[in-house]
């Protein structure tokens, strides 16, 4: 069992940028962020392969937000620039078995307990 734990959250006028890291406790394969607005369903951001060549983004993230990872420090990062106030929620990383990354949240099986993230206007 792998635990996760997500850092970088905070206060951010619009515009502004971000980095959020999710250490892990060990080797992780695939591993992909979600996010939850208040009142809403949490939904994918982004995710990566173990080998960090393959991504995936949300189309509402795409040229703004960059995943990234170092293997040997068993972290992936999420860089977050051009943040606008709907971007506000609790970030989350999870990591999956599959080797690729996925949008899906039942491909992930272990959750870190999330950073919140908040754009003012």
């Amino acid at each position: 069992q792998v635990q996760l734990v997500e850092s970088g959250g905070g206060l951010v006028q619009a515009g502004g940028s971000l980095r959020l890291s999710c250490a892990a406790s060990g080797r992780t394969f695939s591993v992909g962020w979600f996010r939850q607005a208040p009142g809403k369903e949490r939904e994918f951001v982004a995710s990566i392969g173990w080998s960090g060549v393959s991504t995936l983004y949300a189309d509402f993230v795409k040229g703004r937000f960059t995943i990234s990872r170092e293997n040997a420090k068993n972290t992936v990062y999420l860089r977050m620039n051009s943040l606008k106030p709907e971007d506000t929620a609790v970030y989350y990383c999870a990591d999956s078995p599959r080797t690729y990354g996925s949008r899906l949240q039942s491909d992930y099986d272990y959750w870190g307990q999330g950073t919140q993230v908040t754009v003012s206007s």
